[in-house]
Parts: C-alpha cells; structure tokens; sequence
C-alpha cells in the first residue's frame, strides 16, 4: 500500500504540469476511442450484384432513396387529370346575344311601320323593296360576325313575323340556349350540344320559315363553354407530387435477408445505405474523434477551473480512473450483443460510477460522468449496428446514474449506498417499461420478467461495486469522503471515546468549537463538516496530560503554579504535536493532523511568556511561540480563531453582545497582525463573514436567561 500510495503522488505530482495533465486526457481519449473503434467500424461487405446474401444485413444510417421517391412522385404526377373550368358567363352572353339579335328585328319594325305617318314617300315602295331596307337596317344594328353567320331567310322570316310570334320566338330560343350552355361543353362537344339545342327547338308550333330560323338562332348561340385551366392543373400535380411521402430506409432496417438473393433494387438499396463503398470510409472515425475531442475539451475546462479554485489533482485522477473501469465494464458486456441479447446494456451498473463520483469529488462531476457515460452507451450498445445509435441505452444509463446521484444528494452515510442501489433498480424498472411502451414493443411476460430482473442487477450491482470500490480510493488516493467524515463524527469512535473519558472538558471544548468553525465555514464555503469533525480532534494531544489543561481541572488545583513557565510552556505546547502523533498512528487522514498541527500555527503563549517575563530572567519571545506550520487551509484558520473565542469566551462571566463582537474581532485582528494567516486563502472579507459567524452563535450560546423565583429567594436567603 505505501508503494502504491508513492507512486500514486508521484503521478499528482506530474499533473501539476499542464503538460502531463494533456497527456492524461490525451490517454483517455485513446481509451475511448479504441474502446468504441469496432462499434463505428464500416463493415465491409463482399456483395455483388445477383449473389446470394450469406447473412442478414441492416441498414446502418437513415437515408432516402431519392431515385425510388422520384419515380413515386413522377407517378402520382401522371394519374393527375387535366382540369378543365366551365365559364359560366358565356351562358348569360349567349343569351344576351340572342335577345339582342330579337330586340333589334322588333325595333326595325317599329321604325319602318311607323315611317307612313311621317314620311308621304315610304307609301310608295314596294314590299321588296321595304324588306330590304329592314333587313339592311337590322345588319346595321348587329357586328358583321352575327350577320356573316345568320343567313338573310332567317332574317327575313323574323322580320315577317308577327310581334307576338316573334316574342314566342324569342322566349324558345333563349329558353332552348340557356339549357343547354347550363351544362359543360367541351371542344368536341360543340356540335353535339347544336343538336341538343336544335331538337328542342324543332317541335315548336312556330311556322317553318321562323322555326327554321330559331333553330339556326340556337345553333349560333351555342359556343364551347368548358376550357383547360394549366394553372389549376399545374396546382392539383404539384400537391399530388408533394403529398408523396420521401421513399427511406430506416436506420436498423433489414436490407436483405440471410439466403436471399441481391436484386437490383437490393443491390441499391445497399448502396444507398453505405454497404458498398466502405473500404476507405474515414467518416465514422472522424465522427468518433470529434465526440470524443468535444467531450475531452469540456472535462480539461471544468477540471482546469476547480484547480483554479483550488481543488488539488486527486480529483481528476479519481475521474480517469472511475470513467476507465465503467468504460472497460460496458465494452465487456457489449461483446454479448453477438449473442442475440439486445438488452444487454441495461445489465451495465450505470449509477456506479456516478455514485463514486459523488461521494468522493462533487454532484456536478458526477452529472457530467453520467452525460458521457450515456453518450458512450448509445455506441457500444448499438446492437451490432455499425455507425449506429442506441437511444434507449443512452436514456437509460442516464436516468440509472442521475437516480443514483440525487438519492445519495442529502444522504451522506455509507449505509445509505445500498438503500440508493434499490432505488435505482426501481428507476430502471419505471425507464424500461417507459421505454417499451413509448416504442410500442410487443413484450411477453417472460421477457417482462427478464428486464424486472436486469433492472434489479443493474442497481444492486451499483451499489455493491460502489460501497467495494470506495475504500480503495479513499485509501489509495488519500480520499477523504463525507462519508468517512461522517464515519469519524461518531461518538463511539476510539479516539472520540478516549476524550470523552480521560479529558471531558476538552471533549465540551471540542463540541463548542465545533459549532462555532462548521457555521463559520459554511458561510464562506468552505468544508463545514470537514470543520466540525477536525475540531472533535484537534485536541487529542491532551488526552496525554489533561489535568494540566484548564477546562480539565475540575475541584483540582491548577499544576502549572508549580512549575516554571518553560516547563509549563512545554507541557502546552505539546499537544499539538502530540496530537499530531496519535492521530497518525491511528491512520487518521491527512486533513484531520493536518487541523491538529495547524489550529495554533506559529501562536505566542502569552500568559506564561509575561509570566517568564516577570521573573526578571531574559526570555526570548520566540521560545514561547508553538512550532507550526501556520494554517494552510480555510478550515484550520477558522477552527484556530474558533478555539480561541471559544476559550476567551468561555473565560468570561455574563458576557454581552457588545463584549462578544468586541472580543471576536481583537482575536481576528491579533491573528491577522501576527501573520498567521498568511498561508492560507482567506480574504479580509470572508474573515468579516466569519466573526459576524461567530458573533451570532455565541449570542444562541449566551442568550439571556429567565430568573426564576426558587432562584431568587435562594439569592436572598445567601445574602
């Protein structure tokens, strides 16, 4: 173990160069990508054309078949019909043509009827004569076009007729022309739609000459009303072509079965989906690079910041190694994805190494672990699919992980890993069932029971490899968990019970301490529960001579009036070291002798210094000084201005608040005056912050008091 923990701080050592920690990511990052390499690896398929397929191939990618869906859209395309509108203003103009044509003979006649009352020479011309002015006159009345192609006899036959027939006349034609232009009349269908008109109008009771007339009327009137509309048409085959969904094929698709032969559309398939070309396919590894590149660049930042904040390179070895050993775990159940279990990666202890991280670094790497643990998943597990992405794996090993770091978020005792190992199998067990559901999975109930059982493996496997893996890394990598902190806060600790029993004053000291260091650290962020267990042992060292430590000398008289003030000095300063010793030899962690050393730094014993002062020998003052080392870290120097409020305090009767504030910050301003803050992080501010701490506990502590009557008289009665 000793050689194991030097060669563990040689390695930390070496991350302190930027250098060797870039060549840690860097081996990382080749961890993964050779874990992951045959996972992304393009098989390579000897296929051709008309062979017989010697296994079932998948499709590895998504991909449309652009040729496929082209065809597709061309069809639906051509059984679009050409859309032909009927104009149904034609109807209204034919029929105002025909009543126009009408309207003009009637007028004609009036004329030329009423001219003899006028006009003494109209009486001289003969009937040829008049019939042919009226008819000159209605061609005058009308476009050449109508009288181009309405013939003079049915001219004339509407001009010899009688006003009321050829009101009948009128009222048939128009009646006959409006049926038929009712209805569509497409270009070949002129002439069918002439006769229709022509039937209608020929068992009239009209005389011959006018009936032949309507009926060439009706003929005329009769024009093509339905005409192609290409816009409309361009429309209904750009919505059909649209409405064709894109040919795919599916990512895990099956292409071709095992034994079946490889047509040109399989062939083409293949193609499309990558199966053929792939000697030389870079793409995939370069995808996994980039990932893998992304992945490491966020991790270098994050850890590069909490050294900046001064989290030591423990931290990132503990990452590397736990991302490692999941990594090495995952890869390992992967391989029986050959062996036709799908769900094998559900088998993984995903919250293992979240949980780990949790205990010994931070929340907020074990996230992060948990993301890329997820990541990572969805390639090993892709179920023999090369390129390809398990989803469900991926959601799956986060949901175990983020299950595992929030139940243990607030639960800090060892014993609490098994409890939170149950509950992540139940968070397993609710994902998978989630899971097929969302995928519409047809499960039987054996393989119902068989994913309740993974499930249950799968947490229970977490927390058993959790609470085994734990002592190696808080041992080996000098790790001091909360946890172990906690573990060391129990009263039935050997060291505890020893002060307890032989220096009870010390312990009551160490308890008081306690309360004022943990809330003044939590208030400026440091390690609160790292404070209050090294002040239970700060003071082990007296336990060696408790009767010459005052808050021991209960109904004894105090030793130190008679010895001299060097011995006395010695006997003091001792405990610090002694302490130092004992805790050591215990194997307690470095944090803790670390407090024990350092809660006094480099302090002036002041009292027998003045003391050896009036004795009138020369005395040196730093001969009455302890030997250090000064505070290094936040929870010594607090804990050190801890002990000696607590102490100064305690020596006062009936102390105010006024008296306690003022006491507070002499204490801090002779510790900031005697340099023996000078080691440590602590700022001026956060100093400000911890005597406003101290201040508000102290005043909990020695609150007024209600003075009871029985208290009273007893007073009385002494006087």
């Amino acid at each position: 173990m000793e050689k194991l923990q030097h060669s563990l701080n040689s390695i930390l050592n070496l991350l302190n160069i930027r250098l060797f920690r870039v060549l840690l990511f860097l081996i990382l990052g080749i961890v993964m990508f050779l874990s992951m390499y045959s996972n992304v690896k393009p098989e390579k398929l000897n296929l051709t054309l008309f062979s017989i397929a010697g296994q079932t191939i998948r499709s590895p990618i998504t991909v449309e078949d652009k040729t496929n869906t082209e065809r597709k859209r061309q069809e639906a395309v051509d059984q679009v019909q050409d859309v032909y509108t009927v104009k149904k203003e034609y109807t209204q103009n034919q029929v105002d043509l025909i009543t126009s044509i009408f309207d003009s003979i009637t007028e004609v006649n009036s004329e030329i009827e009423e001219a003899p009352a006028n006009e003494e020479n109209e009486a001289s011309k003969t009937p040829a004569q008049l019939l042919n002015e009226k008819l000159t006159r209605v061609k005058a009345m009308l476009t050449s076009e109508v009288t181009d192609a309405i013939s003079n006899q049915s001219f004339t036959a509407m001009l010899h007729a009688s006003p009321d027939d050829l009101s009948i006349a009128r009222d048939l034609t128009v009646t006959a022309v409006n049926n038929v232009m009712t209805n569509r009349i497409p270009a070949d269908g002129v002439e069918n739609a002439k006769k229709r008109v022509e039937e209608e109008l020929k068992y009239t009771s009209l005389n011959s000459g006018l009936k032949a007339a309507i009926i060439e009327l009706g003929r005329y009137a009769i024009i093509q009303n339905e005409f192609y509309d290409p816009r409309a048409t361009e429309d209904l085959r750009q919505q059909a072509s649209d409405g064709v969904e894109p040919v795919k094929i599916l990512e895990g698709q099956i292409i071709v079965e095992e034994g079946q032969l490889i047509s040109r559309d399989v062939y083409h398939k293949l193609e499309l989906a990558g199966l053929l070309d792939n000697e030389n396919s870079l793409r995939p590894f370069v995808g996994l690079a980039m990932m893998i590149f992304i992945i490491l660049c966020a991790l270098f930042f994050i850890f590069d910041e909490m050294r900046a904040t001064g989290s030591n390179q423990n931290q990132l070895l503990i990452f590397s190694f736990i991302f490692i050993l999941v990594l090495l775990i995952m890869k390992l159940l992967s391989l029986f994805t050959d062996y036709k279990y799908s769900e094998i990666g559900y088998v993984v202890p995903a919250a293992m190494g979240p949980m780990l991280i949790k205990v010994l670094i931070n929340e907020r790497l074990a996230i992060f672990q948990t993301v890329i643990l997820g990541i990572s998943g969805s390639i090993l597990f892709n179920q023999g699919i090369t390129g390809t992405l398990n989803v469900t794996v991926a959601i799956y090993i986060i949901a175990s992980g983020l299950a595992g770091i929030l139940y243990l978020r607030h639960q800090n005792q060892r014993s609490k890993i098994l409890q939170a190992g149950l509950f992540v199998s139940l968070v397993n067990l609710f994902v998978i069932i989630t899971l097929v559901l969302l995928r519409n999975s047809q499960y039987s109930g054996l393989e119902y029971g068989i994913n309740l059982l993974v499930a249950f493996i799968s947490g229970i496997s977490s927390a058993v490899l959790t609470i085994g893996l734990l002592p190696f890394f808080e041992a080996g990598f000098g790790v001091l968990s909360t946890m172990k902190l906690i573990e060391l806060s129990n009263p039935n600790h050997p060291l505890l019970r020893k002060i307890l029993t032989e220096a009870p004053g010390t312990y009551h000291h160490s308890v008081m301490v306690a309360n004022l260091a943990e809330s003044a650290c939590e208030a400026v962020g440091a390690n609160g529960l790292l404070a209050r267990v090294g002040c239970y042992y700060h003071d082990i060292g007296k336990t060696k001579r408790p009767q010459f430590f005052i808050e021991n000398q209960i109904n004894i008289e105090n030793p130190h009036d008679k010895l001299p003030p060097m011995t006395s000095k010695n006997i003091i300063i001792a405990h610090a070291t002694d302490g130092a010793e004992m805790l050591r030899k215990h194997k307690m962690p470095k944090e803790i002798i670390d407090i024990a050393e350092q809660h006094h730094g480099t302090t002036l014993l002041k009292f027998f210094y003045h003391k050896a002062k009036q004795d009138g020998s020369e005395v040196k003052e730093a001969d009455y000084r302890y030997p250090g080392p000064k505070a290094k870290t936040k929870e010594s120097a607090i804990i050190g201005i801890a002990d000696s409020v607590e102490a100064a305090v305690r020596s006062m009767s009936n102390p105010t608040h006024e008296q306690i504030e003022t006491l507070v910050k002499n204490i801090i301003s002779d510790r900031l005056q005697d340099g023996q803050l000078n080691d440590c992080d602590i700022t001026l501010k956060e100093l400000n912050v911890v005597g406003e701490s101290f201040c508000e506990t102290l005043k909990g502590i020695f609150h007024s008091r209600i003075e009871y009557p029985e208290m009273t008289k007893q007073k009385v009665k002494q006087a």
